[in-house]
């Protein structure tokens, strides 16, 4: 479909979906489940769906042998360390502070993208992040302050950076190997259904139950995240990173947290303050100077 194909639907509809998941991640943290235990389901779940969709689509979802080291490196750093990063950073140090070392991926993803693939990265791009950043700062500044009070926020920062490392090595490793000519819906079946065994057999040596949560809840919000927070987001998103590169696509993390703020605010009861109105301007205006086609004779 060519709506499928504008930039400005890749980067809103993972930002939108994205967004919406900081809300629905609680009903997975109230079944019960250990957090490492419900990430490996939701992306055991999603590798499966996105194996039916090859098949649907025609696409040879049966990779060559020598691939199988590459995408298996690839599921654990992205899927795997990435995401259990968050969720034992998030045990130290506030959910807000998370989001805002998750932002700086913009910058790990120019530097990255430029390394490795040798794409541009304009003054205006850097200064237009660093502002995004700055937004994000102020709409959880509270957050910011705090978490120096807490005992092990040190280790929390140290986690939550090594996430974000990872992200940004996963973003490049993922988009390395379609251009490799390898499709990029198998890539990420096989991706996260290396990532889930790597979950569940850490998760069995810590002696956690390995068997999924219970309630409708802690179901429907496993269905949501597999299907359009892990399924339908990491698709478009990369097909994104594929047409604009990954720092372009990495600025969805400036705006995930403005609007999944405003989903807290519908259903949580947060309440805005004065910064978090700058911080969210900040925002907004970051991403438009940030996407705004670049004149050639402009880059650098």
């Amino acid at each position: 479909m060519r709506l499928f194909e504008s930039p400005r639907v890749l980067f809103w509809i993972p930002t939108l979906i994205w967004a919406s998941t900081w809300h629905v991640i609680l009903y997975q943290l109230d079944g019960g489940v250990p957090a490492i235990v419900s990430v490996a389901w939701r992306f055991a779940l999603a590798s499966l769906l996105l194996f039916a969709l090859a098949a649907a689509r025609g696409e040879a979802w049966r990779l060559a042998p020598r691939w199988h080291g590459p995408l298996a490196l690839t599921g654990v750093v992205q899927y795997g360390i990435n995401y259990w990063g968050v969720y034992e950073s998030e045990r130290h140090v506030p959910s807000g502070l998370v989001a805002v070392l998750f932002s700086l991926m913009v910058f790990g993803n120019s530097l990255l993208g430029w390394w490795r693939f040798g794409q541009p990265v304009t003054r205006r791009f850097l200064a237009a992040a660093g502002a995004g950043v700055a937004g994000v700062v102020l709409i959880f500044w509270p957050e910011v302050v705090a978490a120096g009070a807490r005992p092990q926020a040190g280790l929390g920062l140290a986690v939550g950076l090594g996430a974000v490392v990872c992200a940004c090595l996963g973003n490049t490793m993922t988009l390395t190997l379609s251009r490799r000519g390898l499709p990029l819906v198998p890539v990420l079946a096989w991706c996260m259904g290396y990532a889930a065994l790597a979950l569940l057999g850490v998760a069995a040596l810590q002696g956690h139950a390995l068997g999924p949560g219970a309630g409708v809840a802690w179901w429907i919000s496993l269905l949501y995240l597999a299907l359009c927070g892990t399924v339908v987001a990491f698709l478009l998103y990369f097909k994104l990173a594929q047409g604009v590169g990954a720092a372009r696509a990495a600025m969805t993390g400036v705006m995930i947290p403005p609007i999944a703020l405003a989903v807290s605010a519908a259903l949580e009861g947060w309440r805005p303050t004065g910064l978090s109105f700058v911080g969210i301007a900040l925002c907004v205006g970051s991403v438009y100077v940030a996407t705004r086609p670049v004149p050639a004779a402009a880059q650098h």
